[in-house]
């Protein structure tokens, strides 16, 4: 019987590719979308069967609830959760609101406890699990004024990551993954050329990340061969200057 894996956020940029990556490598896997519909449908399509789409807005605990008690009805178990989703607004520093940061970490934040929470108590249930959060290195020493809402948000998963592998002990392995400069090829496309260069010329390796990068790490944490892996944060950064 394939494992199961639930990702929320999967019809987008990472999120997808973290859907591709684990219906390649053998796993029944259920994503959550939100907005983006007509990306979800697609990949449903594409993959056949392998992988399921369910609508859920992860700010509203009743919409997390029926989420997962469909992959409960569905397969009976989860093996592998993967708190993707995640907001991020756009706007100066000045413009940035109390109502911005508060739907920020309703989404980010209070989003990822929720799910962590139904999710971890099904997988304390089987006794084995594994939770991979979804962090930033702008929630450890990248900083940017402009998105501050995000930064604090993704610092606070770190946390919450801590605590959740504390309180699903010894059953669930709880691991958060903190990429740095990740580009899907939309967002590469739509970015200046000499922005990009001089963000290369901070990362050891001399090139952009991947989102392949952020999926075999993933893939990996959620395997056998990271059952000693526990409570930690693993930044991808290419050795972003600062980040070590």
């Amino acid at each position: 019987m394939n494992k199961v894996a639930l990702i929320t956020g999967g019809a987008r940029g990472i999120g997808q590719g973290l859907v591709r990556g684990f219906v390649s490598d053998g796993y029944s896997v259920v994503f959550s979308y939100n907005t983006s519909k007509a990306d979800a449908e697609k990949m449903v399509s594409e993959f056949s069967g392998k992988a399921v789409a369910i609508k859920c807005d992860i700010s509203k605990e009743e919409e997390i609830v029926e989420m997962v008690e469909f992959v409960k009805s569905q397969f009976g178990r989860i093996d592998v959760l993967i708190n993707n989703a995640g907001v991020a607004i756009d706007k100066l520093f000045s413009d940035r609101t109390a109502e911005d940061f508060k739907y920020t970490f309703d989404v980010n934040v209070t989003g990822t406890f929720l799910v962590s929470k139904y999710v971890g108590e099904l997988m304390c249930e089987q006794k084995s699990g594994k939770i991979i959060n979804i962090s930033s290195t702008n929630g450890i020493n990248t900083y940017f004024p402009m998105c501050i809402d995000y930064d604090a948000s993704k610092s606070a998963i770190i946390s919450l990551t801590h605590n959740l592998a504390v309180q699903f002990a010894p059953y669930v392995n709880v691991n958060a993954i903190a990429p740095g400069f990740i580009g899907t090829e939309s967002e590469i496309n739509a970015m200046d050329k000499d922005f990009i260069e001089m963000e290369k010329e901070k990362i050891l390796v001399r090139r952009i990340g991947e989102v392949d990068d952020v999926v075999n790490l993933a893939l990996f944490l959620s395997s056998d061969k990271s059952s000693f892996i526990n409570n930690t944060v693993i930044r991808i950064d290419g050795g972003m200057y600062g980040s070590c």
